[in-house]
């Protein structure tokens, strides 16, 4: 990605809670991003516009549907932008999500804590 879309993700990330910008930004997910994309046989290009989109989804700009089908805008199939959305949730986004639920639970702030909290 370039420096500017950095940015601009950065800006948007200062809207999410300390806690969660804290685990996106432990997390590797520009690089398992770009893994996926190679893998799927993405340019370079479409790999910077996949990162781009998946920010977005990872930030909560947008939801699961149009994710998939922002990625299927890319170039790809719908059955191919499916199976990288799901590839996405699979290694990004549920270990960070995971992450962050145990972080609630061990902060004793929630009981019980699930992902609808």
């Amino acid at each position: 990605m370039t420096e500017k879309s950095k940015n601009l993700i950065k800006e948007e990330m200062l809207n999410l809670p300390k806690e969660v910008q804290d685990v996106i930004n432990s997390s590797s997910w520009e690089k398992i991003s770009e893994e996926i994309g190679k893998k799927y046989l993405l340019n370079e290009d479409e790999i910077y516009t996949f990162q781009l989109e998946t920010a977005s989804f990872l930030i909560g700009l947008v939801d699961e549907d149009l994710y998939k089908i922002n990625i299927e805008d890319i170039g790809t199939s719908k059955d191919e932008a499916n199976k990288i959305a799901d590839e996405v949730i699979q290694k990004i986004f549920t270990p960070i999500n995971d992450i962050l639920i145990e972080n609630i639970k061990k902060s004793n702030k929630v009981k019980n804590a699930n992902v609808e909290q």
